[in-house]
């Protein structure tokens, strides 16, 4: 046994190093690539989504906007153009689920705070509670750090758009004022396109991880 072994040494390395990289190479083969869906308003709960845009089914991006941030300074999408960021709908008196949306909003900003490529937008569906002043506090007492995270106010009209014509993730009252928003617990994460690439449950943890590690995936994958 120990003379065939020896016989034939050179020829089993081979065999083992061949096999080891024969199953490495089918493995990767078998396994498949990640990828990220583009979202586009026919693919989305028809409940979010304006009635006017339900039918589109490719080309979906985010719309220009211009709103107020927590500093009184105008935001607009040249201030996210060619970067990835991660936008939701909250309020700032609300009891329920923003203070945990908030909460995990802070950790995606922790997570990526020396990446200038990510960044966030939270807009109020509150705008005549939630002023300038007000939206500064809250941002002071969350720890939002304003080069990172803008919270933001504006015409209720257009936010309302935004919401269900670009994010296509806010529902509305099924009766009361006009352009009365309800919002969602989504977290909308839009790349560098200016493209819906996915929706999470902002008030648990193991969503936002998913968040995270698709953030790092358009990071490193789709340059």
């Amino acid at each position: 046994m120990l003379l065939f072994l020896k016989r034939y040494k050179y020829y089993l390395v081979g065999v083992v190093v061949f096999s080891a990289i024969f199953l490495s190479i089918s493995f990767r083969l078998l396994t498949p690539k990640k990828t990220l869906p583009i979202f586009n308003p026919s693919d989305v709960n028809p409940e979010l989504v304006d009635s006017t845009v339900q039918h589109i089914s490719k080309y979906h991006t985010i719309a220009d906007f211009s709103f107020t941030n927590q500093n009184g300074k105008t935001i607009t999408q040249k201030d996210y153009e060619g970067k990835i960021y991660v936008a939701d709908f909250f309020f700032t008196t609300c009891p329920t689920i923003c203070p945990i949306m908030q909460d995990n909003m802070v950790d995606i900003q922790n997570e990526f705070i020396n990446n200038p490529q990510v960044m966030l937008l939270s807009h109020t569906v509150m705008p005549h509670i939630d002023s300038v002043p007000v939206l500064k506090n809250y941002a002071i007492e969350k720890g939002v750090v304003d080069s990172k995270w803008n919270l933001v106010t504006g015409d209720k009209k257009d936010i309302f758009y935004i919401a269900r014509k670009s994010y296509l993730a806010v529902k509305t009252e099924t009766a009361g004022e006009l352009y009365d928003m309800v919002h969602t617990e989504n977290f909308i994460l839009v790349d560098e396109q200016k493209r819906v690439r996915g929706f999470y449950d902002g008030t648990k943890k193991e969503e936002v991880a998913r968040l995270i590690e698709d953030i790092h995936f358009l990071l490193g994958k789709e340059k």
